[in-house]
């Protein structure tokens, strides 16, 4: 059976961002597994009813893990706490990967969502930090690999050696 891999709906050209915009990263690597049937497409913001356009969110106090366990918060740039849609989000990116089979997810960097090695730091000057999203935090922590829209290389690499 093929490695499936979670990967976030902006990457695939949806426009579903914050801004109403993608972030298309389709490489003929992603057009290939695409073709293949392995990619599962999911936009956990969507899916948890955010609308599109919406304020730009960032994590405040800590990192996914801590907004998961209700220790750090997710405020939008107008200072509404909206911790509860992101942690949503989070369980039905989990959700989404598990009732399809995917061991691994390819996730846009920088979001309180699926930033996997940097979020934005809370205070929405545009300066980002190390640190996970709600959804790659909840999917790492339940064994799912996790790779950034900027670590191609590396889960191509992770995708050859599990094959």
């Amino acid at each position: 059976m093929k490695t499936k891999i979670l990967v976030s709906a902006c990457l695939m050209g949806h426009k579903v961002r914050y801004n109403g915009r993608e972030k298309a990263r389709i490489t003929a690597t992603l057009a290939r597994w695409q073709s293949e049937q392995r990619l599962v497409t999911h936009c956990p913001e969507l899916a948890a009813g955010l609308a599109v356009p919406r304020l730009p969110a960032e994590i405040v106090g800590g990192s996914g893990t801590e907004v998961m366990t209700d220790c750090a918060r997710i405020l939008e740039s107008d200072g509404s706490d909206v911790t509860a849609h992101y942690q949503l989000a989070a369980w039905l990116a989990l959700r989404a990967a598990l009732e399809s089979g995917c061991s691994v997810a390819l996730l846009t960097d920088g979001s309180p969502t699926c930033g996997s090695e940097l979020i934005y730091d809370g205070s929405f000057s545009g300066q980002k930090r190390t640190g996970m999203g709600v959804a790659a935090a909840l999917l790492r922590e339940h064994g799912i690999a996790v790779f950034s829209d900027n670590q191609l290389p590396e889960l191509i690499a992770w995708m050859e050696d599990k094959e």
